[in-house]
C-alpha cells in the first residue's frame, strides 16, 4: 500500500511522543499544562495508552476484579480534559530525522501516513526477554493489556498447572496470583536464588514464604524446552506445565531509534544526555528504553520502574519549554509483595558491590514493626550497606511482613539527601506504639553504623565465621539455654549474657566471636568481654542472619 502524505502547515508547534503509559503521558499532559497551543499527538502500537502495568498480575489472580480499574485514561477522556490527539492502535514505522517526520501505520484498516514533528519523545517501552528454546512460542508473557487478556482466558479454562520461568519481580508476582487461582505453580530460575536486586541471606525469606504457599522451586536450573504440556529443564528434569509464563524479564526497545541512526548507550538502551535528550537534539527518550545515570558510580544503568518513567516524562515537558531542570540520577528504589511479604531495596547491593570492588560494610537487624508490646508486632529484617570510611549509605534491603515499606522509603530519601549511616540515628520520625518504637528501625541502624565505623566495635558476617573459626576464634553463644536447645551454629559454647561476668574464667581462648539471636546481647556480651580482657567480636545479626544464609544450609 502507498504511504500516505498528511501535512497539516501549524503556526504552534507539533510535538510526537511515541508510546503512552507512564513516561509518553506524563510528558504529553505536563506539556498541554505547560503550553495550551502545541499541538501534542501521541502515538501508541496497542490498544491502551494508559493503564496501571504494574496491576496486570493482580488482575490475572482476581485481586484486582475489573480489568477497566487498571484503565487509567482512553484517548476520549485524554482528548476531553487536555486536548491531546491520542492514537491507538498507530505504529510507528520509521523515523527521518533529516526532514523531520515519521512514518505511521495505523494498524487497523493499514493505511500509512506521514506526521511531521518539532519535537519528537520516544517512549516505546520495553519488550519480554523471549528465549531462543524449542517451543518458546507457546509460552505468554506479560507486559501490556493484551497479553494479560490473553493470560486471563486461558487461567479462566482452569488448568491445573502452571510454571513461571523467571524468579523476579514480574514471576513472582504472577506465580502467587496463580496459585490464588488454584494453580499448581512451579517457579524455574536460572540463578541460584529469586529475586537477583536481593543479597542471598535475603532471598531465602522470599524462597521460604514461596515454599509455604505451594509454590515449587527449581532454582539454578534453566528451561530448555517447553513441550506441549511441559518443561524439561536445563539438567533433564520433565515438569508439567499447562500453562506456561515467561518472566526472565525485559530489554529496552530501541529498534526504532536505532534504524533512525540514534545512538545506543553501553547497556543497550537509548543514551540520553541528562535532559533526556538523544544524539539527535530534537529527539528525547524516557521510560524503560532510555539509559538512566546511577547514583553511585554515575555509569549507565537500565531502571525499568514507572516512577522514574513519569519523572522523566516531565523532565523533557519542562525542558521543551525551557523550564529549569533539576538532575536526579536514579538509586533504583524498589518493592514487590510475596504473598505475607513486603520485599523492598534501594541502591546496590553487596553483590554488586563486590564485583565493583568498593570498599563497604554490612549490618544486619531484625526489629518490630512498632513496639513490641503493643499487640501485633511483626518481625522484620533489614540490611544496611555503607562505606566504611565516610558512612554514604549505598544500599539497603528489607524484608518482612509489616512496615518495611517506610522504612526503605526512610533511607532511600536519606540517600538522596547525603545523610550519612550514623545520621540516620539522629533522624526524628514519627513514633506511637501503633506505628514504632521511640527507637525506630532506622535510628537503630544508624547507632550500629556509629558503632562500627567508630571502632568501638567490630563486627562479623555470616559468611566470615569459619574464617575466624579457622584463626582460633572461640564462638561463645549468648542465647539462653532454652534458644540454645532450639538451635545453635556449629562449634558453639553456650554462656547466656547474664552469666558472663560469673562464668568469664571458663572461657579460655583470647579471641572470640559472639553471637545473640539478632546481634543485640551479642553487642552487650562483646563490649563486656572487651572490658575483662578478651578481643572479643559480634556476629552481625546474629543467630537469625546465619540461620537464613547459605551457610546454614551448607551445615
Amino acid at each position: 500500500m502507498d504511504s500516505l502524505w498528511i501535512y497539516v502547515d501549524h503556526p504552534m508547534s507539533q510535538i510526537l511522543i511515541v508510546g503512552g503509559v507512564a513516561g509518553g503521558m506524563s510528558a504529553a499532559t505536563r506539556l498541554r499544562r505547560l503550553d495550551a497551543d502545541a499541538n501534542i499527538i501521541v502515538l501508541e502500537k496497542s490498544g491502551h495508552v494508559s493503564y496501571a502495568n504494574c496491576g496486570l498480575p493482580y488482575y490475572v489472580g482476581g485481586v484486582i476484579e475489573e480489568e477497566s480499574d487498571l484503565l487509567l485514561q482512553t484517548p476520549e477522556s485524554l482528548h476531553a480534559r487536555f486536548r491531546l490527539d491520542v492514537r491507538i492502535a498507530n505504529e510507528v514505522l520509521s523515523i527521518d530525522r533529516a526532514n523531520k517526520k515519521v512514518q505511521v501505520r495505523n494498524l487497523t484498516t493499514q493505511e500509512e501516513y506521514f506526521l511531521s514533528y518539532d519535537k519528537l519523545v520516544l517512549s516505546p517501552g520495553a519488550s519480554p526477554i523471549v528465549p531462543p528454546i524449542p517451543g518458546v512460542e507457546r509460552a505468554m508473557t506479560l507486559r501490556t493489556v493484551e497479553d494479560v487478556e490473553k493470560i486471563v482466558s486461558y487461567v479462566d479454562r482452569k488448568p491445573s498447572t502452571a510454571v513461571v520461568i523467571g524468579g523476579g519481580f514480574i514471576g513472582v508476582e504472577i506465580a502467587e496470583n496463580l496459585i490464588h487461582r488454584g494453580i499448581q505453580v512451579q517457579v524455574v530460575e536460572a540463578a541460584d536464588q529469586l529475586l537477583a536486586p536481593l543479597d542471598p541471606e535475603m532471598a531465602t525469606y522470599v524462597s521460604t514464604e514461596m515454599l509455604r504457599h505451594g509454590v515449587q522451586l527449581h532454582l539454578s536450573a534453566g528451561a530448555a524446552k517447553i513441550g506441549p504440556n511441559s518443561v524439561t529443564l536445563a539438567n533433564g528434569k520433565e515438569i508439567p506445565a499447562e500453562l506456561v509464563i515467561l518472566a526472565i524479564g525485559v530489554k529496552p526497545d530501541v529498534s526504532l531509534a536505532q534504524a533512525a541512526g540514534i545512538e545506543i548507550g553501553s547497556r543497550k538502551g537509548i543514551k540520553v544526555d541528562e535532559f533526556n535528550r538523544t544524539s539527535d537534539l530534537d529527539i528525547y527518550a524516557i521510560g524503560d528504553a532510555a539509559e538512566k545515570t546511577d547514583a553511585l558510580d554515575g555509569s549507565s544503568t537500565l531502571v525499568p520502574l514507572a516512577n522514574i518513567a513519569n519523572r522523566q516524562g516531565r523532565v523533557v515537558a519542562d525542558h521543551i519549554n525551557g523550564r529549569p531542570i533539576r538532575l536526579v540520577p536514579t538509586i533504583g528504589t524498589a518493592i514487590v509483595k510475596v504473598f505475607d511479604l513486603m520485599i523492598a531495596t534501594t541502591g546496590w547491593n553487596e553483590k554488586r558491590l563486590l564485583s565493583a570492588g568498593r570498599p563497604h560494610v554490612s549490618i544486619h537487624t531484625h526489629p518490630n514493626s512498632h513496639a513490641g508490646y503493643y499487640p501485633d508486632a511483626k518481625q522484620m529484617t533489614l540490611k544496611l550497606i555503607f562505606d566504611p570510611t565516610t558512612g554514604e549509605i549505598l544500599g539497603a534491603q528489607g524484608v518482612g511482613v509489616e512496615g518495611v515499606d517506610k522504612r526503605i522509603d526512610v533511607i532511600a530519601t536519606a540517600i538522596r539527601g547525603e545523610i550519612t549511616a550514623p545520621e540516620l540515628a539522629d533522624l526524628e520520625l514519627a513514633y506511637a506504639p501503633p506505628f514504632g518504637s521511640a527507637k525506630d528501625p532506622v535510628n537503630m541502624l544508624g547507632y550500629i553504623a556509629e558503632n562500627v565505623i567508630s571502632g568501638l566495635v567490630q563486627t562479623v558476617q555470616w559468611n566470615e565465621i569459619d574464617t575466624f573459626k579457622s584463626k582460633g576464634f572461640s564462638l561463645i553463644d549468648v542465647r539462653t539455654a532454652s534458644e540454645f536447645a532450639l538451635g545453635s551454629i556449629p562449634g558453639a559454647i553456650n554462656i547466656p549474657v547474664d552469666e558472663i561476668r560469673e562464668r568469664s574464667k571458663e572461657i579460655t581462648e583470647k579471641d572470640l566471636l559472639i553471637n545473640c539471636q539478632v546481634g543485640q546481647r551479642g553487642h552487650t556480651a562483646t563490649l563486656l568481654l572487651k572490658e575483662l580482657g578478651f578481643n572479643a567480636a559480634n556476629l552481625d545479626g546474629g543467630y537469625l542472619t546465619w540461620s537464613h544464609s547459605p551457610a546454614f544450609n551448607e551445615n
